[in-house]
Formats: C-alpha cells, sequence, structure tokens
C-alpha cells in the first residue's frame, strides 16, 4: 500500500462558519458575497481596541445536548459539529476502526477556555475551576474528541501551525493514507478565539484592522485602502478515502481528489510573510500532485487584507504558476479563522473545481496594482477547470499548499 500515487478522494465535507451553520450555507454565502463581519456588541468591546469581528451566525453550543457541550470548548464544539456534518455527507463510511484517522489542526487551542478559566482562578480561587478545563484547553482536544465519537483508532493527530494549521491537517491526512496507514481520515481545523484579550493582542502587533465605522466593508484582500485582517472563527472538515476503498462503497460522493500537497518553512521571520517560502510550497505541492502550473486554473488565496501578505503571495502565485488563473480569496467575506481558515479555504477551492465556478472578492473596489494577476471582481467566476490550487500561510514561516483535481 505504500503507494505514493494512490489517488485520495474527498468524499464529505462539513463547516460552520460567519456566513452559514453548513458547508452548504457557508458556499451560498460565498457565491452571495455576502459578510460575515459585524460590530461587536459586547460590553467589553467598548474598550476594545478592534470593534469589529466575524462571529458564527449560531451557537454551536445551542446545537449539541447541554450535558455535552459543557465539557466543550467553543473550538472543540465546532470540531464535532464539522466532522459530525462531513461523516453524514460522506455516507458514514463502515471501516475499521484501525484504518480510521482524524487529523484537526488549530492555531490556538482552547485559548477561550485558558482565559475564562485564569479570570475564574483570580476571582474565586482553584477551587471554582471546571474540571473539564485541562481537556477543555489542549490543543489535541478537537482531534481527540472527534476520534471519539466516531471511534477512530488509527491515530489522532493535531498539527499547530497558526494560520496554517487546517491546511497542514489535510497535507497529513493525504500522507497517511498514501503510506498506508488509513483508509479513511477526517481532516480539517477548527478555531474560536474572539476574546478582547486575543484582539487586542494581534491590534497591538498592527496586523488587525481597527476600523469599525463599516464592518462588512473591512476586509478586502488585494485592495489598495486594505487595513489588516478581520478575526473570525468557525471549522472546516473533510473526508479523504483512498480510493480503492471509497469505490468499493456503494455510491460514494466525490468532490474531487486531494492530489498533491507541500509543507515548508521559511525560516526567515515570525511574522513576516516571504514569497520565497511560499514559492517552494506551490512547487512543491504541484510536483507531488505531477500537475504542470499551466494546467491549474484556478488559485483560492490565503489574502488575509494585510500588505506585505497579500503582496508576497501574488508574488509568490506569480513566480510558481503565472498569471493565467483566476484568484480568489474568501476571507473577504469570512474574515480569517486563524486555524480553520485553510481547511474552509480548502473547501472553497474543491467546491468551484466541482460546481465550475468561483466567488468574486468582496470590497475589491481598487486593485492593487503590485498584484499583477487575475483577481476576481465584482462577478463570480464560471470555469471548468482541471485542477486547483488552495494556499495557507501562517505566523512562524509555516508555508502549505495543496492541489486538487478533478
Amino acid at each position: 500500500m505504500n503507494d505514493q500515487l494512490c489517488q485520495v478522494l474527498v468524499t464529505g465535507i462539513g463547516a460552520m462558519t460567519p456566513l452559514g451553520p453548513d458547508a452548504a450555507a457557508t458556499w451560498e454565502g460565498m457565491l452571495a458575497g455576502r459578510s460575515g463581519v459585524r460590530a461587536l456588541t459586547e460590553d467589553w468591546a467598548e474598550e476594545a481596541p478592534v470593534r469589529i469581528a466575524a462571529g458564527l451566525t449560531e451557537d454551536p453550543a445551542a446545537l449539541l445536548p447541554r450535558t455535552e457541550a459543557r465539557k466543550l470548548d467553543r473550538g472543540e464544539q465546532l470540531a464535532l459539529l464539522g466532522a459530525r456534518e462531513a461523516w453524514q455527507d460522506a455516507g458514514s463510511p463502515e471501516v475499521e476502526p484501525e484504518r480510521l484517522a482524524v487529523v484537526i489542526g488549530t492555531g490556538t487551542g482552547g485559548v477561550l477556555t485558558t482565559l475564562g478559566q485564569d479570570d475564574v482562578f483570580e476571582r474565586s480561587g482553584a477551587r471554582r475551576l471546571s474540571p473539564f478545563a485541562v481537556p477543555m484547553l489542549m490543543p489535541n482536544g478537537p482531534a481527540a474528541w472527534v476520534s471519539m465519537d466516531l471511534g477512530a483508532k488509527g491515530g489522532a493527530r493535531t498539527p499547530v501551525s497558526a494560520c496554517a494549521s487546517g491546511a497542514e491537517a489535510l497535507a497529513v491526512g493525504l500522507d497517511l493514507i498514501r503510506a498506508g496507514r488509513a483508509d479513511v481520515v477526517v481532516a480539517g481545523g477548527t478555531e474560536a478565539c474572539v476574546h478582547p484579550f486575543t484582539l487586542a493582542a494581534f491590534a497591538q502587533m498592527k496586523a488587525l484592522s481597527t476600523r469599525s465605522d463599516d464592518p462588512e466593508s473591512v476586509s478586502r484582500p488585494f485592495d489598495v485602502d486594505r487595513s489588516g485582517f478581520v478575526m473570525g472563527e468557525g471549522v472546516g472538515i473533510v473526508v479523504l478515502e483512498r480510493a480503492g476503498f471509497a469505490r468499493a462503497r456503494r455510491n460514494p460522493r466525490t468532490y474531487g481528489t486531494l492530489a498533491g500537497s507541500a509543507v515548508t518553512s521559511s525560516a526567515q521571520h515570525i511574522t513576516a510573510s516571504d514569497a520565497d517560502g511560499q514559492v517552494q510550497a506551490i512547487e512543491g505541492a504541484l510536483r507531488d500532485a505531477d500537475v504542470p502550473p499551466s494546467a491549474v486554473g484556478h488559485v483560492h488565496a490565503h489574502a488575509t487584507s494585510t500588505e506585505s501578505g497579500d503582496l508576497a503571495e501574488a508574488e509568490a502565485v506569480r513566480r510558481a504558476v503565472g498569471t493565467h488563473v483566476s484568484v480568489s480569496a474568501t476571507k473577504s467575506m469570512t474574515g480569517h479563522m486563524l486555524g480553520a481558515s485553510g481547511a474552509v479555504g480548502a473547501l472553497a477551492a474543491l467546491l468551484a473545481l466541482r460546481n465550475g465556478v468561483a466567488p468574486a472578492v468582496r470590497n475589491l473596489q481598487r486593485l492593487d496594482p503590485r498584484v499583477e494577476l487575475d483577481v476576481i471582481r465584482g462577478e463570480n467566476r464560471k470555469g471548468r477547470w482541471e485542477s486547483v490550487l488552495s494556499n495557507s500561510f501562517g505566523f512562524g514561516g509555516h508555508n502549505v499548499s495543496l492541489v486538487f483535481t478533478r
């Protein structure tokens, strides 16, 4: 089974984002060009340097039994809901537990639990801490809970690579199946960290936009008037299957093939974007997929709406793929979901491939002339692409590129 060319299919998807409570609603929102960015109305936001965020349309705790929800951090709740949707969408594959693995990445882990329980400790003392605090704050908690929910005994792994975590989870899942260690992998990313501390911390490093006058217009990748990213929350999950296993099942749904991936580290700067490292990731993923640059028709860009990040990625795509590709950037609608963003971006690329249409970038009124790419604006772009690319980059110099094919 140790076959580098083993075909790996995507047979199920799940999501919960600022655009909707499931994958279908999220995709519909992207095609409609809706924004999930809203004003923060909580009392603490009055003193915060940032008063907008891309929050969820529904409370994940309300979609779970109360006895279950109270044991879980918000990011863990999202992971369970996204995995259950993807698993059901895949037709609940009958697979031996030892041949089923889970890989779910996160950028911050259970930071809401950590900060909330610290408040309890400072205010009321150690005896008032939740007995579930440790499993709620563990970064590996989402993968662990999903593995228990599905009975997966082939490993529960947690890539933690900042904003590239969700994409790296798919790359790990691809490697597990190719190496013959699993027939099915549930992979993706989750993040829930909208909190006054995290907002203030990102604002202090000048990465987050502090505009609040018109929330829906703030996230504007590739636009000359961009002012930083908008924090979001969400989850994206896919079910990956070895092609032979999937085709032996009855009528499996297939969204496409995860044909290649590459994970690189720029080793340059803890927060700055690096085009060279990104080029290495893109070219590596294309080699892995055995897809020439000329065959890539569409790119889902990481594109967070920061000047340095947008420009570095534009250069990398131009150098590694060319200028013939159409480019979309859905963070213009969802905000930046950090560790979940790579998985949700992969879903957007995959659905564009499958449905023959890619969403236009919201709020793109004046394309930065330094972005020498065909960025989709105004109307959605139709096309029958055979291969698409999805990029994810994170603080620490983490670079991940994924290639999907028909």
